[in-house]
């Protein structure tokens, strides 16, 4: 709570609108719930009234200052249908299935953040990752100047010795399953500026493999250490004030002891509050086992590389855990612009 305490206090500062497709699932409209009693903004509830407001009161739920839309009611339906078969056109899409698509409430929600009608989104409470990134991916696309559109864990655990102040952010865990050398030092990027944004101090990422510094040698290795290169170079043309090393093993990244044995002379070695893992297998599984064996408060998946903010929780988290998510998608919408230069200036479909 140390560290989402500290971004509820500066969100509090400036208040958000954030949507939740799923209108009627216990743990989001108790995130919601806490997220207007903590004065973070305005929870949107997507789903049929009459259902949203029986789930809550069945959980003895307050609603005030809780916006609840029906998008088959609403009166924005036809203009997110109109835009929706603009952006789809392409790929043959006619009116009626643009209108059975904006009925779906993450199709619903996503056309709500890119038409600025709310400042994020949060889903994934109930549903399989693909139900939220293929609307994103579809309607709010990648933010100018990004090639690569990723994601990342942001994990607290109660020893501060590791991380910063126990804090790590971790990519990607949720979104490339086998990352190319660019893409991968696109995660690296995009992550540590992330972190910067919530730490307030220097990211110092490590790029991770079974490997340090060529203690063994294979392909992978090879791709990691392309990457570490490469995110050097994209970070300096960004002015991201950061370090990196790669490859590293897990424990030389974490722990001042063995690091000094490996590495003695990174910047990063037993330092890393980034962790750049390889590919999806490691990231989602490093990510969980620390979740559940260390229970470390996660939060996440917080995605990247999109035009607007938006994440996509698991479906293991807990009310706790989606308003910290939320948290974290209204920070980062305060100061989109500045990770992303230019992201959000257009509507879907413009130029």
């Amino acid at each position: 709570m140390r560290f989402i305490g500290g971004i509820i206090e500066k969100l509090q500062r400036h208040p958000k609108r954030v949507v939740f497709p799923e209108g009627t699932e216990p743990r989001v409209l108790q995130a919601a719930r806490q997220f207007f009693s903590l004065r973070l903004g305005v929870p949107i509830l997507l789903g049929d009234r009459t259902k949203v407001k029986e789930a809550a009161a069945q959980l003895n739920v307050s609603l005030e200052g809780v916006r609840i839309i029906n998008p088959a009611e609403s009166e924005d339906l036809p203009a997110f249908v109109k835009r929706f078969e603009m952006l789809r056109r392409s790929k043959g899409i006619q009116e009626r299935e643009a209108r059975e698509a904006m009925l779906l409430p993450n199709y619903y929600g996503a056309m709500m953040v890119a038409m600025h009608q709310c400042d994020g989104l949060i889903s994934g409470t109930n549903q399989s990752s693909g139900s939220v990134l293929r609307p994103l991916f579809q309607i709010i696309k990648v933010a100018p100047q990004v090639t690569t559109a990723s994601s990342c864990m942001v994990m607290e655990v109660e020893d501060t010795r590791f991380g910063e102040n126990g804090v790590l952010l971790m990519g990607d865990c949720g979104v490339i399953p086998e990352p190319s050398v660019e893409q991968l030092a696109d995660i690296a990027v995009s992550t540590a500026q992330l972190a910067r944004k919530l730490l307030g101090t220097r990211p110092r990422v490590a790029l991770l493999s079974y490997s340090t510094k060529g203690s063994a040698t294979h392909s992978s290795i090879g791709k990691v250490k392309a990457a570490t290169a490469l995110a050097e170079k994209l970070a300096a043309e960004k002015l991201l004030d950061a370090d990196f090393d790669g490859e590293l093993q897990v424990d030389a990244a974490l722990v001042p002891e063995i690091a000094i044995r490996k590495l003695p002379d990174s910047p990063v070695g037993g330092r890393a509050n980034v962790l750049i893992f390889p590919d999806l297998n490691s990231g989602n599984i490093g990510s969980k086992l620390i979740q559940h064996l260390a229970r470390a408060h996660a939060y996440g998946q917080i995605l990247l590389g999109l035009d607007r903010p938006a994440a996509d929780v698991s479906r293991g988290s807990n009310a706790h855990d989606i308003l910290g998510v939320a948290a974290i998608v209204g920070l980062q919408s305060i100061e989109y612009s500045d990770l992303y230069p230019g992201a959000g200036q257009n509507l879907p479909g413009e130029a």
